[in-house]
Parts: C-alpha cells; sequence; structure tokens
C-alpha cells in the first residue's frame, strides 16, 4: 500500500497541472455604419490591437451595417445588457441627458479641429463622467464621423434651405434628428441606415444627408445624382461599453481596451479627414452635380429653427455657449 501511494505521488507530480481556463469577456460590436466605412474599418483594427495587447481575454464579434441592432436602439440593449459595445452618438446620449442635446445642433461644431478641443479637453472629461452616471454607459474614445451634406436622388438648383422645401429627406431616427432636418430646410423622414439605399431607388424618399465618406461607403452615388455642401454637421463619434460589462474589468483590461479605442478612431480620424479631402472629385467624376451653396442662409435658418423649438428649451445654454467659444 505504502508503495502504490508513492507511485501514485510521483505521477501526480509528474502531470503538468490542469489550471482553469481564464474566462472570456464577450464584446458584441455593433454600428450602422457599413462595412466600407471607416468607423467599420476601425473596428476592426480595435479588435485587433485588443487580440494584440489583451491575447485570450476577450471574444469580440463585429456587427456593420445594423446587422444586430437597428440604429437607435444600441443604447437600450447596452442598458438591459443585451450588447456590450456600439458606436454611441451625442444624439442618442441626448435622448436621455436632454441638456446636452444642443451638441446636436446645426452649425454648433465648426470643424475638426474644434471637435478635438471640445473633447479632449474637461468639456469632453466632463461629458464622459455625466454619461457613464446618467445612463450606465462609458465612453472609451472620440472620433470623427464626418461633416454632414445633403445628397438628392435628383438634380434641382440649390441656393438656400428654401429651395429645399418639400424635399422628404431621410434622416436617422430621434426628435433632435428631426429637428436638424427642417434646420436645413427639407421634410425631415426617419428611417434607418440599412433601408436608405433602397429608399433612393425607389423614390420612397427624394434624398438623405451623411459625411461624404458613408455616402461614398454605402454606394449612394448609384442611386442619387446630386450633392448640396451644406456642412450641417460636424458630428462626433464613439466608441462605447456598458457600464455593468466595463465595471467587471481589472484596471488593466480597461486601459487596454481604452487604448485599443483611442487607437483605431485615430485611425478613423485620418482616414477620413484624408477621404474627405479627395472625395467631391472622386464624387463628380462618378456623375453627381457638387453645388456649394451660401452658408449664411442655412446659418441663419438654423437660428430661427432652433429659437423656436421646444426641445431647444432643455438645452444647458450656459454650456453651449462654453462650447461655442472653444
Amino acid at each position: 500500500m505504502r508503495l502504490l501511494s508513492t507511485s501514485l505521488l510521483a505521477l501526480a507530480i509528474a502531470l503538468p497541472m490542469a489550471l482553469p481556463a481564464r474566462a472570456q469577456t464577450v464584446l458584441r460590436f455593433s454600428t450602422a455604419a457599413p462595412p466600407g466605412d471607416f468607423l467599420a474599418k476601425a473596428m476592426t483594427s480595435f479588435k485587433a490591437e485588443l487580440e494584440r495587447t489583451a491575447p485570450g481575454a476577450f471574444k469580440i464579434s463585429l456587427y456593420p451595417a445594423g446587422t444586430l441592432f437597428r440604429q437607435g436602439t444600441e443604447f437600450p440593449a447596452l442598458q438591459r445588457g443585451n450588447l456590450e459595445m456600439s458606436t454611441g452618438t451625442t444624439f442618442e446620449v441626448a435622448q436621455q441627458v436632454p441638456a446636452y442635446g444642443f451638441l446636436n445642433r446645426g452649425y454648433l461644431i465648426r470643424d475638426y479641429a474644434h471637435l478635438r478641443k471640445l473633447f479632449d479637453g474637461p468639456f469632453g472629461a466632463t461629458y464622459e463622467k455625466v454619461v457613464a452616471q446618467k445612463m450606465g454607459i462609458q465612453i472609451l474614445a472620440v472620433g470623427y464621423l464626418g461633416t454632414r451634406e445633403v445628397n438628392l436622388r435628383t438634380k434641382r438648383e440649390v441656393r438656400g434651405p428654401q429651395d429645399l422645401a418639400g424635399i422628404t429627406m431621410r434622416m436617422p431616427p430621434g426628435p433632435e434628428w428631426q429637428l436638424l432636418g427642417r434646420a436645413i430646410g427639407v421634410t425631415p423622414v426617419p428611417m434607418g441606415m440599412p433601408e436608405t439605399y433602397l429608399g433612393l431607388k425607389t423614390g420612397t424618399i427624394d434624398g438623405q444627408e451623411n459625411p461624404l465618406t458613408i455616402l461614398n461607403a454605402a454606394k449612394f452615388y448609384e442611386v442619387t445624382q446630386q450633392v448640396v455642401l451644406t456642412a450641417h454637421l460636424v458630428q462626433p463619434v464613439f466608441f462605447d461599453i456598458g457600464s455593468p460589462v466595463w465595471n467587471k474589468l481589472s484596471p488593466d483590461l480597461q486601459a487596454k481596451l481604452r487604448a485599443a479605442a483611442v487607437m483605431a478612431l485615430k485611425q478613423n480620424d485620418a482616414a477620413r479627414l484624408a477621404d474627405e479631402a479627395r472625395i467631391v472629385k472622386e464624387l463628380a467624376a462618378k456623375g453627381l452635380t457638387i453645388t456649394r451653396v451660401d452658408l449664411a442662409a442655412f446659418r441663419k435658418n438654423a437660428d430661427k429653427i432652433y429659437a423656436d423649438a421646444p426641445i431647444a428649451k432643455q438645452w444647458d445654454k450656459t454650456l453651449m455657449a462654453e462650447a461655442m467659444a472653444q
């Protein structure tokens, strides 16, 4: 018996100890952006970077073009625990934190430099804290979705917002998106991004508005004839994660997650800015009419629409003044 016990002990020492496998954190990452857009490409870079810096820690699945959750439903899904990550916007935040709705105002953020100054400084830090506390969503990094322009199914003469009267234009769902549509003179129609191409092709809508890089990636040039350079919204976009998932991660994994998000959105910004610099010529070469307008008339119309809008009364006017002054 003693000999048998000694043999068993030797065998146990000789065999490698079986360590329990580390549990992976599942990250389902949803976006409305089409696969060819720089935002979707940034998600792919994010996944690759996180798999490099935190091997085995995460199981990441990417869902572009609203294939997992429709545009506008991602934040509630994050809050219910049905989704881990999404690409979010200030419009979605404003639905639950209306004081910050001014960030969705047409002609508020002037350009990319202004966007970076806002969100890379104290304003952005406070904004991130408020979103985490009031919504249970952690913003990991802020990027540039682009400058939104008007895109029409058929050509027409456009000099000011009055020339867009009666145009039914696809806008993302949400009251402040609809208000933005009115600010540029159109009749807004709420519609998800995946339905927009067919809507343009069949004439269900007369136009859509998006950054030119997204217009190009979604191939809207195949079903439209004109771009009107209204530059009505310089738009930030976030990589975000539900706080229940975020709070379970170690500080080390949180840091790696944030670093991967910052890196990926820096790639997005650089690629999108470079593309914007050349894309007008490319769209013209594809047959689209490019119309440049006097933005003063559009700004004046936006000022009037927002001054009379009940939803704007919920905005923090002090914060808005500070944001515009930066």
